[in-house]
């Protein structure tokens, strides 16, 4: 047994550390508007708990860098309360004035849930290079407060401005393009299923078999949010409550029901400080709070339409590879796991890439976005902070962290451990992105044609089918791998025995023939063999 060492005088002074962690939730039962917790309060209480959390008074003067998650109303539309209660207008400078802190730098992150993970490894390479003394990482939603007060009808003040410059770095790169969006994807829960639905093909599933397989692995992520106090939702949910539709497991989207995806309707924040070896030292943070990122790596997909396999993430692949690489550790060797579990599918096929057994691991440290919840951009932020205790509880044990965001579009891994980092130096994904960038992207096929369905999904309103989504592939004379994407409108005709043939369970639709027809930007469905 490798015992974790006493002191850190041989580790380069330089080298990154995490040292503080810290995590909010508030309950509120929304019957004082007063008391109704807002992003930046819950942001404002996980700083102060990150800070609480370092052991050295002093930490907050000598931050001299805020970095704020993009909060999801800055990220979409549609979100609750977005427009209606107002929004601070500087979040990382209102964080550091509540907490005592006067950075040099204010940081607006883009948007997607790999962002967590990839601050860290960004912030990391910073103190890394000098160019950062240390930082304050945090995020927060409130969406469970804003429907709440909308529900009833409650009016919510969350406008503020702070003064200071900010660093907002926008949207980043997109997750769909135009002609997906034309095509009926866009939103997670039509997007995901074609993930899902491939998956399941490829694996040989029938659509009972993935049902049990979903719901088995839900229920192992539901047990651990019902002892974590930071979860949304604390109770354990059997195999058969997660593989039945009910009132309260309604379908929303061909194979999900409720309980599959992802729940915003939380109020939850966390944050994390990072410093270096040195500054630790200097500030007399004792070494047990000292964890340490052996390896890390993030890349990014192509558009969805354009990837070769729909059942795969080959930037999870890749990026896992790399960390594992450079941390010098298999899979097997990280004790802790939390991978990104918006819907069933992205932890599938993350641990697959991993080289995991699902069956046999456990896989979150919080219970995962369905049950701890899904704190829009920042859930990562969540498990990092998680992970952070538990290793410094097991101090010889190496934990993994995947956050992806998107449609599995951007993946960012990290790999910790209280175990010393004795080489540590900045790691470049650059090598990694340009493998998949040199991919051949799939052909997009165009015009009425007969294709064969390779995936597809079904949307659901009042417990009724009202929409199919196909993804189909054929070949012709000019490409082998051609897919075209196509969906059904209100105006389809035939439309319920399209929505009655998609939902045959008796009859796969994955493989039968489906016939398209070119309208405008849009291609439609219009008949599904029988």
């Amino acid at each position: 047994m490798i015992l974790r060492e006493a002191s850190g005088d041989n580790i380069s002074p330089d080298t990154p550390i995490l040292v503080g962690a810290g995590q909010h939730i508030d309950r509120w039962d929304g019957q004082d508007s007063a008391r109704a917790p807002s992003p930046q309060s819950l942001m404002c209480t996980a700083a102060h708990a990150a800070l609480y959390d370092c052991g050295a008074e002093e930490i907050a003067a000598h931050i001299d860098v805020v970095a704020v998650t993009r909060l999801f109303a800055d990220s979409l539309s549609g979100i609750p309360g977005a427009e209606k209660f107002g929004k601070c207008e500087n979040l990382p400078h209102y964080v550091a004035r509540e907490n005592g802190i006067t950075p040099k730098r204010a940081v607006y992150s883009v948007v997607g849930g790999q962002t967590p993970q990839a601050l860290v490894n960004e912030f990391a390479e910073e103190i890394y290079a000098g160019r950062a003394s240390a930082v304050l990482l945090t995020g927060a939603e409130a969406i469970a407060a804003a429907k709440m007060a909308l529900r009833q009808g409650m009016t919510l003040d969350w406008s503020d401005t702070c003064d200071g410059d900010m660093e907002d770095r926008g949207f980043g790169s997109y997750f769909v393009n135009g002609y997906e969006i034309a095509n009926g994807i866009g939103a997670p829960v039509q997007t995901y299923p074609l993930f899902e639905h491939a998956l399941r093909a490829r694996l040989g599933k029938s659509r009972t078999e993935h049902a049990a397989d979903m719901a088995e692995l839900w229920h192992r992520f539901s047990k651990t949010a019902a002892t974590n106090p930071y979860a949304g939702f604390r109770k354990e949910r059997s195999t058969e409550y997660l593989s039945t539709p009910s009132d309260e497991n309604y379908p929303v989207s061909d194979p999900y029901l409720k309980w599959h995806v992802a729940q915003d309707a939380v109020n939850q924040g966390a944050a994390l400080i990072l410093t270096s070896v040195h500054k630790a030292k200097e500030l007399g943070i004792p070494q047990d709070k000292w964890i340490y990122l052996h390896g890390y790596a993030a890349a990014n997909e192509k558009m969805i339409s354009e990837r070769t396999d729909l059942s795969r993430s080959i930037a999870a692949e890749k990026s896992l590879g790399l960390a594992f690489e450079t941390a010098g550790i298999s899979a097997s060797d990280a004790a802790h796991i939390d991978l990104y579990s918006c819907f069933p599918c992205a932890v599938f096929i993350a641990a697959e890439a991993a080289g995991i057994d699902w069956r046999t691991r456990a896989l979150t440290v919080t219970g995962g976005l369905p049950f701890f919840g899904g704190a829009g951009n920042n859930y990562s932020m969540h498990a990092i902070a998680e992970m952070v205790l538990k290793l410094r509880a097991c101090p010889n044990d190496y934990g993994l962290v995947v956050a992806n965001g998107g449609f599995l579009s951007k993946q960012a891994v990290g790999v910790y451990s209280a175990r010393p980092k004795h080489d540590w130096h900045p790691v470049s994904s650059a090598g990694i992105q340009a493998e998949i960038d040199t991919i051949q992207p799939m052909a997009r096929l165009e015009g009425n044609m007969t294709a064969e369905i390779e995936s597809y999904t079904l949307g659901y309103k009042r417990g009724k089918a009202d929409r199919a989504i196909v993804s189909a592939i054929t070949e012709n004379a000019i490409t082998e791998n051609g897919r075209i994407l196509a969906r059904t409108s209100s105006r389809t005709e035939n439309i319920e025995a399209i929505l009655a043939g998609l939902a045959n369970s008796a009859l796969d639709p994955i493989g039968r023939k489906v016939s398209i027809e070119a309208r405008g930007n849009s291609n439609i469905i219009t008949a599904i063999a029988q």
